[in-house]
């Protein structure tokens, strides 16, 4: 076995094109950890801020870009393994602060989850990323209860399509919005009771509609910018709106009484530079929740387009030009 491995490495700020295969030194793991032969690679929105210079790695995190995979455990932390129930050889998914698109990386033992029984090393590598943060968000910030109404904004995305199908599941009634007849189909077929396309009809507007005047419960965000003042406009009293990225801008403004009257609650978070045990907290969560669910059939991963590694570029061009629905991953 030789010390090298390939990985993908930010160049330089810039476009699809910064992204190159070289060869680093293969990690290895220390106390807590496990290192993993990587199968599989997600892709996600902040892969390409990062790419994009905007969303710089957390102190001690790998600078190679990655947050998601799955593969094999070769080796780790034995005490920390038997504890989580895991050995050298199991087929496991990971959330990583850094260094997934690479063909080993090392995560945190309590952030390693064994692959949900059915499931291919890819479509598990579809998971961590967006579970954990929807998880984290819409359940566990946002305390969404079953028979409430969440609004899914971007619902073909990968967090999106995650959201629609584990509200469902939780029992919730589920509003989505998208910009394309493509894309609103998709998240109907994924659970969506309604899907409003965002380029035709103003969401806030529709989503009173839908919900006869009351507005819906939870708002989960991507958008944020003037998305804001028409989401807190069309949430019923005592909503929630989480806010998880800001594609529309980082300033917001909004009519402040109306979070008195209604007694509105408006939060947010960031995943990647959370400590270890805060994330291993979400993974004992999604083991025991979410899992099930996808060892049952209610919910599925929802893969666009795999790329063999070497295709990165591509696969990065189109996560930007927006078309895909679902997760796209990188196979080692």
């Amino acid at each position: 076995m030789t010390s090298s491995m390939r990985a993908i490495a930010i160049t330089q700020p810039g476009g699809p094109e910064v992204l190159r295969m070289v060869t680093r030194e293969r990690p290895v793991a220390g106390a807590g950890e496990a290192l993993i032969r990587v199968k599989a690679s997600g892709i996600n929105r902040p892969d390409v801020m990062q790419r994009k210079g905007l969303y710089p790695p957390p102190p001690g995190a790998s600078e190679l870009p990655g947050l998601e995979v799955a593969g094999v455990i070769e080796s780790g932390d034995a005490p920390a393994l038997a504890q989580a129930g895991l050995s050298v050889g199991d087929r496991v998914c990971a959330l990583l602060s850094g260094g997934g698109y690479a063909e080993y990386a090392v995560a945190p033992v309590g952030q390693c989850l064994p692959v949900p029984a059915g499931l291919s090393d890819v479509e598990a590598a579809s998971l961590p990323e967006t579970v954990f943060t929807v998880w984290s968000n819409v359940f566990d910030r946002a305390r969404l209860q079953p028979g409430e109404t969440l609004l899914v904004q971007g619902g073909s995305s990968g967090i999106g399509v995650a959201a629609i199908q584990m509200a469902k599941a939780w029992g919730a009634r589920v509003i989505a919005t998208a910009g394309s007849a493509d894309k609103l189909a998709a998240c109907q077929q994924l659970g969506a009771d309604h899907a409003i396309n965002y380029r035709e009809a103003d969401f806030s507007v529709e989503a009173r509609r839908l919900t006869d005047g009351r507005g819906v419960d939870v708002i989960l965000d991507m958008v944020a910018g003037d998305y804001v003042a028409r989401e807190v406009d069309c949430l019923a009293e005592d909503g929630r709106l989480v806010i998880i990225a800001v594609q529309g801008g980082v300033k917001a403004g909004f009519n402040a009484a109306q979070l008195m009257m209604r007694r509105l609650t408006i939060t947010g978070s960031t995943l990647r530079a959370r400590p270890v045990a805060f994330k291993a907290a979400i993974a004992r969560a999604v083991r025991e929740q979410v899992w099930p669910w996808l060892e049952q059939g209610r919910m599925r991963p929802v893969i666009d387009r795999v790329y063999a590694a070497e295709q990165v570029a591509q696969a990065h061009a189109r996560m930007d030009a927006g078309g895909h629905v679902g997760k796209l991953l990188l196979s080692w």
